[in-house]
């Protein structure tokens, strides 16, 4: 049974450094660290605009709609790596169909992108 044990001390002493690892670096800056807020610090402050007073106030759609275009170009990057790393392990046919599929899915984001384009979407007055 004490060996049994004993395969568990390398977790234990590596759970325990962690935590003591973890505390310190939460208390080191609470001890060291000045805390002086004025109200400017404190006051709340979100997306280059000052705080609203009703949460409930109109919210320029702009941002979400660079939020919007800004996922859909980058899950473009995040298919087309893997995919480029990956077209080389395929042969024959499977290649071929890999390869076109790329294609049919960079021509509807494509597609998309022109009609953002020719909407006006990537202007920014």
């Amino acid at each position: 049974m004490e060996k049994l044990l004993l395969e568990y001390l390398p977790i234990l002493i590596f759970i325990g450094l962690a935590a003591v690892l973890g505390g310190a670096l939460i208390a080191i800056p609470l001890l060291v660290a000045p805390s002086k807020p004025d109200p400017e610090k404190l006051s709340a402050y979100e997306c280059g605009f000052p705080a609203f007073g009703d949460a409930r106030m109109k919210f320029d759609v702009r941002f979400y709609l660079v939020a919007i275009l800004f996922i859909i170009f980058d899950l473009e990057v995040a298919f087309l790596f893997p995919w480029a790393v990956t077209l080389m392990k395929f042969g024959g046919a499977a290649s071929v169909f890999a390869f076109w599929s790329m294609m049919v899915f960079l021509g509807v984001l494509t597609v998309g992108f022109i009609y953002e384009w020719k909407k006006g979407a990537l202007e920014w007055e």
